[in-house]
């Protein structure tokens, strides 16, 4: 599967002609019609984006047309509660949302038109205000002067009938604020989530060894504290990882590899700052670094898709073992645990899965973490149960730098054999394997990382 084109940010489209045009807006009054039959004495919001010239629908306008759905929502759910009829159609000659409201119809208007004249693209939303007769409210009526031109500030009616400003330039500076939009939108909820996604993971108790919230696991130099100080210093970074995939999405996953290394570097500062030097998040620096940046590669509509944005993350990572192994000859050339286990076991550790596309986490952690979720249990349940997939699924190196590789394997073995006999351990059980862990200094901490993973993967499926 190749990385993103540039399909989800095209302003190219099917062009629909004036007639087109005109038969679209006698549907919509038609439906209009229909919607204040079927919901006497409501309010109907009619939901159309202002686009100039003969494409009236392409991904990108979706992708605006989406958003002030959202938007919309968001407005009605904190005055009212919900809408009595949400619909919405996607045709060529333009995206049409309708929603139905039991609330006076100025109040709705000035719901809107704060969206209209305050967002970021709310100059390319037209948000019409029906009351229950069917009359479309006007901005005049709470107050307000009219809308002002997407280019020049002057009132739009103005600029439109004495055509002040060309097609081209209505288009060019529509596909502007859209593609900025969508990337800074984007790259925002991405930094977000992968921001949660770490907050969600050291919360999870118990986690055997770990960090959570009844104790310290086998740490003593750090907390619960230390680990949501560390989180919230490396929203920045996963932006940045964000912004790196989108913008060399036309280049070959190394060079997105190599720009969101340099970023690391500076990442691993900002969390050796806000810990006095400890490292909490080494790990997933540089896996859900990885991530956030194959996120910023793909096509919007496969970011939904585990599988799709973990083989984006193999392909980022390719190649990285063999280059980062490359000089180590003897036991002397090696620096770090990493190195040392490559040597002596081949184990290429967190490199490895992400070379692979992190298969932990989508054939084991993720599947387990969902069909938990799908059974009714709780986020911090169903992350208990993932984290034993995840610990049975990979070699996790950092029970190896902790208790050796003898002491790993019988561990792994452990849990798959517990996982055998009952797929979602009791939280008794997982607690005495977390007290058996602290007794003997085992921490797992490679694969609370991949539980990070799972946790962004999850939070993408309703982003």
């Amino acid at each position: 599967m190749p990385s993103q084109s540039s399909t989800d940010l095209s302003m190219t489209g099917p062009s629909v002609s004036v007639p087109d045009m005109m038969e679209a807006r006698e549907r919509r009054l038609f439906r209009q019609t229909e919607l204040r039959q079927k919901y006497p004495g409501c309010t109907v919001v009619s939901f159309t984006m202002n686009i100039a010239g003969p494409v009236k629908n392409t991904p990108l306008i979706r992708r605006g047309f989406e958003y002030g759905c959202g938007l919309i929502r968001q407005k009605l759910m904190r005055v009212s509660g919900k809408s009595e009829c949400e619909l919405s159609f996607d045709e060529a000659t333009g995206n049409e949302g309708y929603f139905i409201i039991d609330l006076p119809a100025v109040k709705v208007k000035r719901l809107t038109v704060e969206i209209e004249d305050h967002d970021a693209i709310g100059r390319l939303f037209d948000m019409d205000v029906l009351d229950e007769t069917g009359r479309k409210l006007d901005r005049g009526e709470i107050g307000l002067s009219p809308r002002r031109c997407l280019l020049c500030g002057q009132p739009a009616a103005f600029c439109a009938r004495s055509r002040t400003h060309t097609v081209a330039q209505l288009q060019e500076r529509t596909a502007a604020m859209l593609t900025d939009f969508v990337r800074s939108h984007d790259a925002q909820v991405i930094a977000r989530d992968a921001c949660r996604a770490l907050l969600y993971e050291v919360c999870t108790t118990p986690k055997p060894g770990l960090v959570d919230r009844d104790n310290p696991g086998s740490h003593r130099d750090m907390d619960i504290f230390t680990f949501l100080d560390s989180a919230a210093a490396l929203q920045p970074y996963f932006r940045r990882c964000a912004e790196c995939g989108m913008d060399s999405r036309h280049l070959a996953p190394s060079e997105t590899f190599r720009l969101i290394r340099q970023e690391g570097v500076k990442a691993e500062r900002d969390m050796y700052a806000v810990t006095c030097g400890v490292n909490t998040h080494k790990g997933a620096v540089f896996s859900m670094g990885i991530l956030c940046a194959a996120l910023g590669r793909v096509n919007h509509s496969l970011r939904k898709d585990p599988a799709a944005v973990l083989a984006e993350c193999g392909r980022i990572a390719e190649g990285i073992s063999s280059g980062d192994f490359a000089s180590l000859k003897t036991a002397s050339d090696a620096r770090t645990a990493g190195e040392r286990l490559y040597l002596e076991y081949g184990i290429r550790g967190v490199r490895g899965q992400a070379e692979d596309g992190f298969p932990a986490v989508l054939s084991a952690g993720l599947p387990a973490l969902e069909r938990e979720l799908a059974g009714g249990a709780s986020l911090d349940r169903a992350g208990s149960v993932a984290l034993l997939s995840l610990l049975a699924a990979e070699t996790d190196t950092n029970l190896i730098a902790r208790g050796g590789r003898k002491k790993q394997l019988a561990v792994t073995e452990e849990v798959r054999h517990l996982l055998a006999e009952d797929p979602s351990p009791s939280e008794e059980v997982i607690r005495e394997m977390d007290r058996a862990f602290i007794s003997e200094n085992l921490s797992p901490g490679g694969s609370a990382d991949l539980l990070g993973l799972c946790y962004m993967l999850h939070f993408m499926k309703d982003a």
